[in-house]
Order: C-alpha cells, then sequence, then structure tokens
C-alpha cells in the first residue's frame, strides 16, 4: 500500500450546516452543494469529504449506526507558519460556529497550539512549531 490517505470523510448530522461551517466559515474550496448528498473539499494532497452521519455509518455496516462517541480517538491537524495564525485561526472557526477546546498556547513540545470542534463535534488542533513547509506547502516531516 501507498502511504498516503486520499479522503477523509466525515460523518456529519446536518449537511447544510456542515457545508456553510467549512465552506463559508473556514474557506475551504468545493465545488458541491448539499443537494448533491456528498460534499468533497480540495485539500493540498487530500480531500475532505462530508457525508451524512447514519448513510456513512450504514456504508461500513448496519452494525455501525449508533451514535458518535464525544472524543473518538482520532483528531485532524492544521500546522500553520506563524505562531499569531494559531489564535487567528481558532478565531475564524469559532467564529464559523465551531467551539474552542483548548485555547492556543505554548506546548510541552515546543510549539504553539489549540483545538476547536466543528458542529459535529470532530476535532481539529492549530498547530504552529516543529515542522517546515515545503514550496506546495506541505510539512516537511523527516
Amino acid at each position: 500500500m501507498e502511504p498516503r490517505v486520499s479522503i477523509i470523510g466525515l460523518g456529519v448530522s446536518d449537511l447544510e450546516r456542515a457545508f456553510r461551517f467549512y465552506r463559508d466559515g473556514l474557506g475551504f474550496p468545493t465545488s458541491r452543494r448539499p443537494e448533491d448528498g456528498i460534499i468533497f473539499f480540495k485539500m493540498r494532497g487530500t480531500c475532505l469529504c462530508l457525508y451524512p452521519y447514519d448513510k456513512l455509518a450504514a456504508d461500513v455496516s448496519p452494525a455501525f449506526i449508533t451514535p458518535r462517541a464525544k472524543f473518538a480517538g482520532i483528531t485532524l491537524a492544521h500546522n500553520v507558519r506563524t505562531k499569531p495564525e494559531v489564535a487567528a485561526l481558532l478565531a475564524q472557526a469559532e467564529a464559523a460556529g465551531g467551539a474552542i477546546e483548548k485555547p492556543a498556547q505554548d506546548t510541552d513540545w515546543g510549539g504553539h497550539s489549540g483545538y476547536f470542534s466543528d458542529p459535529d463535534g470532530y476535532l481539529w488542533e492549530v498547530a504552529y512549531g516543529s515542522f517546515d513547509f515545503d514550496e506546495q506547502g506541505h510539512l516537511i516531516i523527516d
């Protein structure tokens, strides 16, 4: 298997609300609309997909059609180039309807980060430090 994640799919309770949060609030580009039944956001190196939670769970198996836990053991991360960008992006997410779960602060690993949750409770870390970016905007991880 090639080491790559092509699509990150998030099961959402309200496709229209999630669409507005990511497109209008965070500025993620897409050519899809909620009436299409599925949303794909174009990102660097991967794609973020929004799909109704019950339909996504049923696609896996009927056994997965259960309420989602508050913390599912996964976070998404968005690294930024400067320390002030952490607080700015957290504020942008909050203004779009997200919740600040951990304010921007210095970390024990020498960086600076904070967390927000989207309207469905998916956790995003906004982090600065430890990694540089290449000319395409991808992290350089050795």
